[in-house]
């Protein structure tokens, strides 16, 4: 079995800023001027990136929104939760991992403007996953929680707030 290490090093994954590690794998070279865009994108999108995104058991993806849809693909390892605070404000957690008898995913799609956050199971020694936004990523349309604020707009999802901010 590949190893967490071995996977940083193999493709080059950095550090992500929410948790985790993360490289950019593609960006199409097709862009969607600013003016086609759903209001609130500050610029040109590409169609389409993806990244390669490593968390390890101890380690989360803490709460973020982007403005696209992310589409979350599993590679290797083991089960990951992503949990989502939908557009009706219920907290949906889906599981990404090979074992469909138990409910998981190979993908599944965050809408886009939703607080999400994910982590390995607490049995999973790691999650190696790939998330692939349309229209594509960009950091100046990635927004990271910040607990207190995001308790107060979801009081009923307090606890797992907490847990994945930080």
């Amino acid at each position: 079995m590949l190893t967490p290490e071995q996977l940083i090093k193999e493709y080059k994954l950095l550090p992500h800023p929410e948790g985790g590690y993360y490289r950019e794998s593609y960006r199409s070279t097709g862009t969607i001027p600013k003016r086609a865009l759903p209001k609130g994108f500050k610029g040109d999108r590409a169609f389409s990136t993806t990244v390669y995104f490593l968390l390890e058991q101890g380690n989360f993806s803490a709460f973020h929104r982007i403005k696209s849809d992310e589409c979350w693909h599993f590679y290797y390892g083991e089960p990951l939760n992503v949990f989502v605070i939908d557009k009706d404000n219920e907290l949906v957690t889906f599981t990404l991992g090979n074992d469909i008898t138990k409910g998981q995913y190979f993908s599944f799609s965050v809408p886009a403007n939703c607080w999400f956050a994910s982590r390995p199971l607490k049995e999973s020694s790691f999650s190696f996953v790939g998330c692939t936004v349309a229209p594509g990523f960009d950091f100046e349309d990635f927004e990271l929680a910040k607990a207190d604020k995001l308790c107060k707009e979801f009081p009923q999802h307090e606890t797992i707030i907490r847990e994945l901010c930080r």
